[in-house]
């Protein structure tokens, strides 16, 4: 009876280590490139993982660290799911978990998908809303004991498409912002991410549902972020498998060597095996990813408590 106390206690002090609060609206009025339809939203939940389908209504959820863990750092979490769908709790409440336990605060974007049924312009829309999260952390800074300069945005396939269009195309407001709030993230975690929409590169599904089949040439390459990076793109962490059939390991090649030749740090993980969708462990159960993220993150100051 004694252990199974302990045990219950020990699982009650871990389910209670993290907070999670329900969704906030990511627009505080109306939701910019919008077109005024019915909200179709799906919510699946498999045994537990939810999953989103036909995001047309974005928003946020916080995940907030233990007190005496937060270090004033901030990530933004893109799910993946080709543009098509989120893969929300897989690649969004899970990491989320784990990023809480390095003593950071956590927002998964639920972000829209790509749909001309739903916006004016699809292939804004979802960049809109990762400019949005990063505006609001930052305004809203203070309330969450965040740091402003501290403020990184991850994304995983798709998702990691997205997180590094936002890292690339700062320099540009694709939202109402006459405040003019900082857009640029301070770093940048990519896992196994569609990066690039050439042909020989991209993820032919994530290129179809954000650009079209018939995407003209320039937006191919504006979409095409290995072509994108600059020397104030913010330094990033990628890590992917070289056996990934869905989204071939040369996006984060191509990323990470567009990043070296412009100076910006940059760390690249491409293990062996691992395949696609790997979340929060590769195929080696002695090799965990995200501690060599933790040891990154440290290494370069992100995690230092304010």
């Amino acid at each position: 009876m004694k252990k199974r106390l302990i045990c219950l206690t020990a699982m009650t002090i871990i389910a209670g280590a993290t907070k999670a609060q329900q969704f906030m609206p990511l627009y505080p009025d109306s939701v910019v490139n919008s077109r005024n339809v019915p909200d179709k939203e799906v919510k699946k939940d498999n045994n537990g993982s939810l999953s989103f389908d036909k995001v047309s209504v974005p928003a946020v959820q916080l995940f907030l660290p233990p007190a005496d863990k937060a270090n004033g750092a901030a990530m933004i979490v893109c799910p993946g799911g080709g543009y098509s769908f989120l893969a929300y709790t897989h690649e969004g409440i899970n990491f989320a978990r784990r990023l809480n336990e390095m003593g950071i605060t956590v927002f998964v974007l639920k972000y829209r998908m790509p749909d001309n049924a739903t916006m004016w312009d699809r292939t804004i829309g979802p960049l809109q809303d990762a400019q949005q999260a990063i505006r609001l952390v930052r305004q809203r800074a203070k309330e969450w004991h965040i740091d402003v300069n501290r403020v990184g945005l991850m994304g995983s396939s798709a998702g990691g498409h997205l997180a590094s269009t936002a890292g690339t195309h700062f320099d540009h407001s694709y939202i109402p912002n006459p405040e003019h709030t900082n857009l640029r993230p301070d770093f940048l975690v990519l896992v196994y991410p569609v990066i690039s929409m050439a042909d020989s590169l991209t993820h032919q599904g994530s290129k179809d549902n954000l650009i079209g089949k018939d995407a003209a040439p320039a937006t191919v390459t504006e979409f095409s972020n290995e072509l994108q990076v600059t020397d104030k793109t913010p330094p990033a962490f990628l890590v992917h498998a070289t056996d990934d059939k869905g989204v071939v390991v040369g996006n984060s090649i191509a990323f990470y060597t567009a990043l070296v030749r412009h100076n910006v740090r940059a760390e690249l993980h491409a293990y062996q095996r691992g395949g696609h969708g790997f979340g929060m462990r590769t195929s080696n159960p002695d090799e965990h990813w995200l501690d060599r993220l933790e040891n990154w993150l440290r290494d370069n100051g992100w995690l230092k408590r304010q």
